[in-house]
Formats: structure tokens, sequence, C-alpha cells
């Protein structure tokens, strides 16, 4: 890969995996919630089901969404629901106190198969797979930013994860903690609006 398309592709995983969305909405909401620990299954299942998921496309679903454009659009109407069902659920979260069984964080199965139903997941993976592939050497460039993407994702949303777990102290008293539990959900909401307007 040359060295400019290169440089093209990191920029694009550094800003596209930094920048707010439905997963580093979640996984800083977690971080609040349950701390570093305990949400590193669900940020591992981000980054691991993200990298699996822009292979996938690149080696297969994309000529099935070309073939099939309802697919694409039934999945990101499916996958919108899911997320406002998220948000919700993000929105009238209690406060987890040490030892509360009842609060748990999304596994890391959950988390990777919720990539398949995120939007901003899609839009990223099909404009990488479109944009820094090479037709000459397909699989391997496809495999290549699938990579790329698996080391520069981690740490973009891990940051998000330190971010939230950072706001705890600040967080403390149960009406700041709904406060922000609902602000995100509304967020987790607002990050349909691509969805909403095509």
């Amino acid at each position: 890969m040359p060295a400019a398309l290169l440089w093209g592709l990191a920029v694009f995983c550094f800003v596209s995996s930094i920048t707010p969305g439905p997963n580093n909405i979640m996984l800083m909401t977690s971080g609040v919630n349950f701390g570093v620990r305990r949400t590193m299954p669900h940020m591992l299942g981000v980054g691991f089901g993200f990298t699996a998921m822009v292979a996938g496309v690149g080696l297969g679903l994309a000529g099935v969404i070309a073939r099939y454009p309802g697919f694409l659009a039934a999945l990101r109407w499916i996958g919108a629901a899911y997320m406002v069902w998220l948000a919700i659920k993000l929105a009238r979260a209690a406060p987890v106190r040490a030892g509360d069984a009842r609060g748990r964080p999304m596994t890391f199965l959950q988390a990777a198969a919720f990539q398949w139903v995120n939007p901003k997941a899609w839009i990223m993976a099909l404009t990488a797979v479109a944009t820094y592939t090479d037709p000459a050497d397909y699989t391997r460039t496809v495999l290549f930013v699938a990579a790329m993407f698996g080391v520069v994702n981690l740490p973009c949303i891990s940051t998000w994860v330190v971010f939230g777990t950072a706001l705890r102290g600040a967080l403390q008293r149960p009406a700041v903690l709904r406060a922000f539990n609902w602000t995100m959900g509304l967020l987790l909401i607002a990050s349909l609006y691509p969805v909403f307007t095509e």
C-alpha cells in the first residue's frame, strides 16, 4: 500500500474510532457505571467485533449489499430500533453499588454482535473497504484495512471508558448520575440522525 494511502487509512481509522458514536457513548456510560475492569469485555467485544465486521464486509457482504440494497436498509432500521431500546435502558439505569449483581455491563459477545446493527459501524466499514482497498490485491488489502482498524480502534475506544471512569467521583449523587444517564441515552438516539434523515 502506498505511503500516502496508508497514512490516509490510519487517519480515517483514528478519526472514525475516536469521535462520538453509539459504541463510544455506551462505553463511556459503562465506564461511569461499572469502571474499567468490568467494562473490559464490552470494550474488547467492540474492538474485535468491529475488526471482524470490516473483514466480513470486505470479503463478501459488500457484494450482497450491492445486489440487494434493501438488505442494508432493513438492517439500518432494525439497528435503529435496537439502539432506541438501548438508549431507554441506559437512561433508566439505576446507580450500581459495589457488590450489586443486578447491574451488568455488556458482555464480549453482546458488544461484538452489536456492531452488525450499529449504523455508524456499517458506514465506517463500507467506507473503509470502498476507499482503501486495491482491486488488484483485494483480499490482502481488505485484511490489512481490518487489521489497521484492530490496531487503531481499541486504544481510541478505551479512552472513552477511562474518561467515563474518571467521571465516577463527580457522579456519586444518584440525581446527578440519573441526569448523566438520561443525557447519554438522548445522545445515543441523536447519533441515529443520519438514519432518520436519509
